[in-house]
Order: C-alpha cells, then sequence, then structure tokens
C-alpha cells in the first residue's frame, strides 16, 4: 500500500488525453462557451481548441472523469461531440436542420406577407411571430448555453435585438432579420466546412487500404493493421500506403505531394518510397519500414495540425482587441438606450431601436477569425507544395526576414563531388588515366572513389578489374591493374612512395586555386597525371537567390566548414554578397547573431542537422530535404521536403501574401464594423443591414483566406 501512494501522482491519479470532434463550432464564442461549460468538471486538466479542423484535444483524469461525462457536458451547450476515432451520433447534422427551418422561417414570413396584402393584420402577425420563432430556435439554442456560461455571443445578441423588435410591434422586421441572420450563418458554416474540406484533401493523401502479398496471396488489408516487414504490392497507378523499401520491381513515382517536386523519381530495388506517394507505370513489391502513425506523412499532418495551435503575434493582438471591443460596444449600446430617455427623448422607442442595432454588430467573430482562417490556409497550401511550417509565428516571422545565410553543402551545393577535369601527362591518355584511377578507386568507399568510378562509367570506360588492392587511409589506395602498379592520392601518398613530383604543373596547380580537389595517379612509379572534383552548385541556386533578391532580401550570406579557396568558388559562381569559410558549429551560431545585429531578422538555411545551433539562433531556421532527414522535420521552424531550392523563395512569397491577407480581412472586418457603428448610432443602420454587415463579413474573409489555398 505504501508503495502504491508513493507511485500516486500529486496532480491526478490516471493521466489520459483525448481528441474530440465537435459539430457545431464554427467561432471563437462557441469555443469559448464550450471551454467553460467543461473546465468546472472535476478530473479536467487542459482544454485546447483548433477551430478550423473543429477538434478540441483534452487532458484529463481518468480516475475521475469519462469521456462520456465529457461529451454529455459538450451537449448542454447545443453542440454535439464525440471522440475522433470514433463515428458521430446518429441524427442529422446541425447544417441540415438549420436549412429545414430556413425554410419553414422563408414560408411562415412568405405566408405573412400574403396576409399584410390582403390586409389580415393580426393573421400577418402570427405568420411574423411564426417565422421569427423556427428560425430563432438555433440562435435561442445557443444563447441560452453562453449564458449560462456568462458569455455573450451574436447568438445571445441577435435573440434580444429581434425580441426587442417583437416588444415594440416590429413584426416583420423581426421576421426579416432572423431569417437572414439564419440564412447568413448557413452560409458562414458551409464556407467554413469548404475550408475545412480543401484543407482535409490536402492533407489526407494516403490510402486507407494496401494490397498485402503472403502465403501466395494477395489481400486487402487496412494500414493500421499492417506490421512492420509486411510485403506490399503498389500497382501503377496507386498511392503508395505506407513507407517502405522497394524489393522488387522498377517504376517512377511521383513525389510531389510529399516534397513538392514536379519530375518523378526512378525507383529500383533498394531505394526508399513514402506513403502518399503516386506509382507510376511499374508495379513495385514494398517492404514495409514504417507503421501507419509512424510514416513521414503522418508525421507531417501532426505538425501541420499541431502549427494550428502555435499562434502568430498578429492573431494574439486581434484577440486581446476583441476581448476589448464587445464590453465597450456593449456599453455604448446601453448608453443609447437610456442615456436619450433620462434626457427627456421625444421618441425612446427609436433610440431603444439604435441599440438593439448595436447588440448585433458588437459581436466581433468576423474579426476574430479573420486571422487564423487565414493562416491555417497558407500552412496547408504550403505542406501541399513541399513546404512545413510549424506556425502561423514563423510565417509571420518569415515575412520579415530581409538576409538569409546558407549553409554550402547539401544546401547552395548538391553535396555530391563530381569530376570535372582529367590531367594526363606526358605520354598517358585520358581515357587510360581515367580507366587506371578507376579501377584502383572501384574498391574503395571513399567519395572521391566513388565519383571518380561514376565518372569514367558514364564515359563508356570499362572499370578493370584490381588485384593486390590496398587502402592507405587519409591519403589515397594503390592497387595491380593488369600489370601496371597503380597508386591514386594525395602527395604525401606519393612521397611515401618514393615517386617524384613535378615542382609546378599548371593545370592541377590552376585546379586547386579554384578550389577544387585534386587526386594524383602514379603508374609503375611515374606520375601520369591528376583527376579534379568539385561540389558543384545546385541548377536551380543562382535562380532561388535571384528570386529572392527581387522579393526584397537586402544580404545574402554562405556560412561554411569549407576551405577558403572552395567557399571562394562557390560565392563568387552564385553571386553572394559574403561568405565565411572554415566555420565550426558554434561559431556559425556567433555569425547569425552578428548578422542580426548589422542587417535585421535573419533566414537561415541548412541540413538541419551540422547546422542545428545557426538553425535554432536564426529568427527563422529552414531544413533542406527533410524527406531525407528526420532531425530536420523535428528541429526546424520550416522544412523544405525536398532539395530543391526554388520552395525557398516560394516559402518567402507565401509567407508575405499571408501576412497581406490577414492585414486586408482584418481591415475588412473594422472598416465594417466601424461604419456600422457610425450608422447605428445616427439612426441610419437598420438591424437587417447589421445582420449582413456582421455575418456577411465572416463569409468575406473566409472567402479571401481560401485564395491562399491557391498559391503558388
Amino acid at each position: 500500500m505504501a508503495a502504491t501512494e508513493t507511485l500516486t501522482c500529486a496532480t491526478c491519479e490516471l493521466h489520459a488525453e483525448a481528441v474530440f470532434r465537435v459539430e457545431g463550432m464554427d467561432c471563437t464564442e462557441e469555443v469559448v462557451i464550450l471551454e467553460r461549460r467543461l473546465k468546472p468538471l472535476a478530473g479536467l486538466e487542459a482544454v485546447s481548441a483548433d477551430l478550423i479542423g473543429q477538434r478540441l484535444h483534452v487532458k484529463y483524469d481518468a480516475a475521475k472523469l469519462t469521456t462520456a461525462a465529457i461529451v454529455d457536458a459538450a451537449g448542454q451547450t447545443g453542440m454535439r461531440m464525440w471522440l475522433e476515432h470514433e463515428e458521430p451520433a446518429i441524427g442529422g447534422t446541425d447544417i441540415a436542420w438549420r436549412w429545414r427551418l430556413i425554410v419553414g422561417c422563408a414560408a411562415a414570413m412568405g405566408a405573412g406577407l400574403v396576409s399584410s396584402a390582403a390586409g389580415r393584420a393580426p393573421e400577418a402577425a402570427a405568420c411574423f411571430i411564426a417565422a421569427s420563432v423556427a428560425g430563432g430556435i438555433f440562435p435561442a439554442r445557443r444563447a441560452v448555453a453562453a449564458i449560462r456560461s456568462r458569455t455573450l455571443d451574436i447568438n445571445t445578441l441577435m435573440v434580444v435585438a429581434v425580441a426587442g423588435a417583437l416588444v415594440l410591434g416590429e413584426w416583420l422586421e423581426a421576421a426579416g432579420v432572423v431569417l437572414l441572420f439564419a440564412v447568413a450563418q448557413w452560409l458562414e458554416i458551409r464556407t467554413m466546412e469548404r475550408a475545412r474540406q480543401a484543407i482535409r484533401a490536402l492533407l489526407d493523401l494516403s490510402p486507407r487500404e494496401a494490397l498485402v502479398r503472403g502465403g501466395g496471396l494477395e489481400r486487402r488489408v487496412p494500414v493500421d493493421e499492417i506490421r512492420i516487414g509486411d510485403e506490399i504490392l503498389v500497382r501503377p497507378g496507386d498511392k503508395v500506403p505506407l513507407d517502405g523499401r522497394v524489393v522488387s520491381g522498377h517504376g517512377d513515382v511521383n513525389e510531389s505531394p510529399l516534397t513538392g517536386e514536379s519530375l518523378p523519381a526512378d525507383k529500383a530495388p533498394g531505394d526508399e518510397v513514402f506513403a502518399g506517394t503516386i506509382n507510376g507505370r511499374g508495379a513495385l513489391d514494398v517492404r514495409v519500414t514504417r507503421l501507419a502513425r509512424d510514416t513521414r506523412l503522418a508525421r507531417i499532418t501532426h505538425l501541420v495540425e499541431t502549427a494550428r495551435a502555435n499562434r502568430a503575434p498578429v492573431q494574439s493582438f486581434v484577440d486581446r482587441f476583441a476581448r476589448i471591443y464587445t464590453p465597450a460596444v456593449l456599453v455604448l449600446a446601453v448608453g443609447v438606450a437610456v442615456i436619450p430617455s433620462l434626457a427627456g427623448a421625444v421618441d425612446p422607442a427609436a433610440w431603444f431601436y439604435r441599440a438593439l442595432v448595436l447588440l448585433v454588430i458588437s459581436c466581433p467573430c468576423a474579426l476574430v477569425i479573420s486571422t487564423p482562417v487565414s493562416i491555417v490556409s497558407a500552412l496547408s497550401a504550403a505542406a501541399r507544395n513541399g513546404v512545413l511550417v510549424k506556425g502561423g509565428a514563423y510565417l509571420e516571422r518569415l515575412a520579415a526576414v530581409r538576409v538569409v545565410a546558407f549553409d554550402k553543402t547539401g544546401t547552395l551545393t548538391k553535396g555530391e563531388l563530381r569530376v570535372t577535369d582529367v590531367f594526363p601527362l606526358g605520354a598517358t591518355r585520358a581515357d587510360e588515366l581515367l580507366r587506371y584511377a578507376a579501377a584502383v578507386e572501384s574498391c574503395s568507399e571513399h567519395p572521391l572513389a566513388r565519383a571518380i568510378v561514376a565518372y569514367a562509367r558514364d564515359t563508356g570506360i570499362t572499370v578493370s578489374p584490381v588485384t593486390r588492392f590496398a587502402s592507405v587511409p587519409g591519403m589515397g589506395a594503390e592497387g595491380d591493374v593488369a600489370t601496371a602498379r597503380v597508386v591514386i592520392g594525395n602527395e604525401r601518398l606519393l612521397q611515401a612512395r618514393a615517386i617524384d613530383l613535378p615542382a609546378d604543373v599548371a593545370d592541377i596547380t590552376r585546379a586547386r586555386d579554384h578550389g577544387k580537389s585534386v587526386v594524383l595517379v602514379a603508374v609503375n612509379g611515374v606520375l601520369a597525371g591528376g583527376v579534379a572534383l568539385a561540389d558543384r552548385p545546385r541548377d536551380t541556386a543562382r535562380e532561388a537567390i535571384g528570386l529572392l533578391r527581387e522579393q526584397g532580401m537586402r544580404w545574402v550570406v554562405m556560412l561554411t566548414g569549407d576551405h577558403e579557396r572552395t567557399a571562394a568558388r562557390v560565392a563568387a559562381e552564385l553571386d553572394l554578397d559574403e561568405h565565411h569559410p572554415q566555420l565550426l558549429p558554434e561559431q556559425k551560431h556567433t555569425l547569425v547573431g552578428a548578422l542580426r545585429r548589422r542587417h535585421g531578422a535573419v533566414l537561415m538555411v541548412g541540413d538541419g542537422i551540422n547546422d542545428a545551433p545557426a538553425l535554432a539562433a536564426a529568427d527563422v531556421g529552414i531544413a533542406m530535404g527533410a524527406a531525407g532527414s528526420d532531425a530536420a522535420l523535428e528541429t526546424a521552424d520550416v522544412a523544405l521536403m525536398s532539395d530543391e531550392l526554388l520552395r525557398l523563395p516560394y516559402a518567402v512569397r507565401l509567407a508575405r501574401a499571408t501576412l497581406r491577407n490577414v492585414r486586408m480581412n482584418v481591415a475588412i472586418s473594422l472598416a465594417l464594423k466601424a461604419a456600422f457603428l457610425v450608422m447605428a448610432v445616427t439612426g441610419t443602420a437598420t438591424l437587417w443591414m447589421a445582420v449582413l454587415a456582421d455575418t456577411g463579413a465572416s463569409v468575406i474573409v473566409v472567402g479571401n483566406a481560401l485564395r491562399l489555398l491557391r498559391a503558388r
């Protein structure tokens, strides 16, 4: 018993977490109502809402609270909630019932207009009241839930406004406002649902089933039931269901859903394939290497979902403003209703009506939703185009950067050495020199050796067999090719073998001056020539840097651990403003801080592993090629899912477009509110117009934000 007591958590007895889907959570005010209803529950620890995804993440003590109790409490707010992995409760959807009530409200209002035209006032009034009741059922339910939670939302304000209109005898006005409000809310919910469907479509790329081979049979199995080591068949045109490695077959796989790369990647036995990518013409047998929940696509989707909760500073500002705005307008509405009457106004009812209009205008829903819907649209568009952004805060920072610092190897360059020149000496021919070099290097695993062998094969040279091969660490290798003894490596190896070196070979000296690595080749104790190799800049590096300059980057810098001559060559080829060679990781970190002090916000682009200190020190860290680096995916603020540098200017362009979109949405919301506040106080705005100003603005800002989904 004592041992049990020592293991009991001081906070709760049994930690648990659950994710719920919430139907009807379409505005921040509904989030507030839901949170206030749930927080008093015994055992509840934390609640966080994803408005765009209609999800609620709940942490609770499972010994004191059940998911069923949480769902029941949410139901008291008028919203339906269920665990994300379960099917929703049986019953008509919120939007379907809303449409039925809208039809009933419109029919009753039409009957009222016919009765009014026929001079039957009592019947007309009854029809208008019936229309008000039919159209007001949903707002009334939500209003009751809001009042229980000590909150005033748009539904509460609308119910008060319509009740006030009925008290004033404005039957037609009350019915018309209810109908208009119901239609506007239905349109707003439909627009939000379209946004959610578009975002889900961008991320829901992986198939639900896979064709598993075993025992000579093929059977379709849900991906959640497949285990590591199982063999699956991916037919031509099918999506790859799980991460794995090709066992047999050849095909061209379209990886654009994951990496944004436009060209398909050739896949052969031994190559990796990723869930969500699309197989081309050949069938592939794939051995599964990751479970469904651990695939790279699943992790990306999870990170995008998590990013929704990472608020941009502009979003926090809007939320703070909304908390001040609504109470201020409510106080103004009370003042408009009461002060003129106390001052002896001729028509107190007219001022009371103006106060009702102000109540409707006081809801800041369009203003509050203007930022998150833009941010989430941009995050989803970026993920679809191979750019993973960890949250709105990084989008806003990315829009502000004016200096970019690059790592060299693997970022600006391909990180792959290529043969650039072959320098034969004396009577040795170039092809003969390359044949000797490739033969010896074919037994070595050194990057220089692999590059020389690949170049020889590409030029049609047959790689001869080698005997008595010996590797000399740090210097090179040697072996017998036919009857010749071949030594290949640096000057130290040749000196150790007593091979004379010419004082000056112009071609070799020139290659070294240009930052290239030169491998010397000796045959039968005589220097036969050299092979120059270099790590070439990426094909799109210069274009990407040019686009970044066009987007306002004032300074482009390269930070590298390579020696001066190599760094200078790459910097000159790419027309960089500045380069710093022979840097250790901590020195890169220090230089990023110095760049910020000199030029402002810094964007650091690296491989996400060796450059981790510099990525962390920058205002925004971007990791290249995250499809091949798990560390990059976890640590960077932004990850390019392929090694395509042109994704970088796209990311900056999208960030700036998002910030413009947010500002436009905020401006639209504030301008409409300000205009109708003035019109309400001066008596020129009606309840009809106020409803249009509120819910119409929400539809406008959501539609404007959805444009970011098409950003390229």
